[in-house]
């Protein structure tokens, strides 16, 4: 048993040794230009999104498509009773045949003399009304299909089977997945600052990640009641497929106003100890020590600013599991 001991601690004494003896991870600390910028709370839209709604009144005979379904421009999606709209093409059709009949027989009149021009004129009237009577009841048969008006994702589905549809109701709200943009709440006084703005990052808190901007809008106008204006800020060319993004997430709008230099390190470098944070500094002779610093906010990629503890020029140790395990078998 002893010996088994006595080889395991000299197995882990030979793997700090091994550690000490790798060459370490240093970071020069210098000053670096920092974006200054504000955020804004802000939702994740589709820049092409519809809702289909009935055109005609008649329960609902057949669902073909779904929420989370992709579908083509033209698609059936849904089918509705139609057989009040053909009694209206039926009785449409009747009324064109018989004005038409009377148009054909009055015009034969007037060419033998017997009916006047005058009466011709009304049996023409009474003919065109009837045939654009037969074509918008032809039109509002057709309209018992519902169509998809865009190729797109459908985000939510609003009749079910049996319900009654009726005219201006929506059954499908659509998508066209390829293009979003972040809709930000922004601040009335921040509004001459966002003037300026070009460029804008989209950050995801649940994702963990951020994208830059593709453009800009703002939009003219302010809401009287809450003294903010609403911004679009366009995402890149398919932003879903690159990080998951859908319409309706919350997102963070960091708009960047300009930059400033500041003392950064990696946040990845920082040690926390409770309210402590502290670095690994390794100086000019190779001898490395804990440091207690004082942060200020996370900036760029990964960077955190310094506010007291660290000078530029000085080295840090990246990785401080390898500084921790360097330093204990230094001593």
């Amino acid at each position: 048993m002893c010996m088994k001991t006595n080889i395991l601690i000299s197995s882990l004494c030979l793997a700090g040794a091994a550690l000490a003896a790798e060459p370490l991870p240093v970071v020069v600390v210098q000053p670096r230009a920092v974006a200054i910028s504000f955020s804004a709370e802000g939702i994740i839209e589709a820049q092409q999104q519809t809702e289909v709604a009935a055109q005609v009144s008649g329960r609902v005979l057949e669902v073909r498509a779904d929420a989370g379904q992709a579908v083509k421009k033209g698609q059936v999606l849904m089918r509705l009773d139609a057989r009040e709209a053909s009694e209206a093409v039926a009785a449409a059709e009747a009324q064109y045949i018989n004005a038409k009949a009377s148009y054909e027989r009055n015009r034969r009149l007037v060419e033998q003399k017997f009916l006047s021009p005058a009466a011709l004129d009304k049996t023409k009237a009474d003919y065109d009304a009837a045939a654009a009577n037969r074509a918008a009841a032809t039109a509002t048969q057709s309209h018992a299909l519902i169509l998809a008006p865009i190729s797109g994702i459908i985000a939510r589905r609003h009749a079910e089977m049996g319900d009654m549809a009726q005219p201006g109701r929506p059954l499908f709200t659509l998508y066209a997945p390829g293009a979003l943009r972040a809709t930000a709440s922004v601040p009335q006084y921040r509004l001459r600052e966002v003037r300026q703005v070009s460029q804008a990052q989209v950050l995801f808190p649940e994702l963990g990640k951020r994208l830059d901007s593709a453009s800009l809008t703002l939009l003219p106008t302010v809401d009287a009641a809450t003294h903010v204006a609403q911004v679009r800020v366009n995402l890149p060319a398919k932003a879903d497929a690159l990080v998951g993004v859908t319409p309706g997430m919350f997102v963070r709008v960091q708009f960047l106003t300009g930059s400033v230099t500041k003392l950064t390190v990696p946040a990845a470098s920082v040690v926390h100890r409770g309210e402590l944070a502290a670095v690994y500094v390794q100086a000019a002779d190779g001898a490395i020590s804990l440091r207690q610093l004082r942060l200020g906010e996370a900036v760029g990629d990964g960077e955190v600013e310094v506010l007291a503890g660290l000078a530029a020029g000085e080295k840090l140790i990246a990785d401080p599991v390898k500084a921790a395990i360097a330093l204990k078998a230094g001593k």
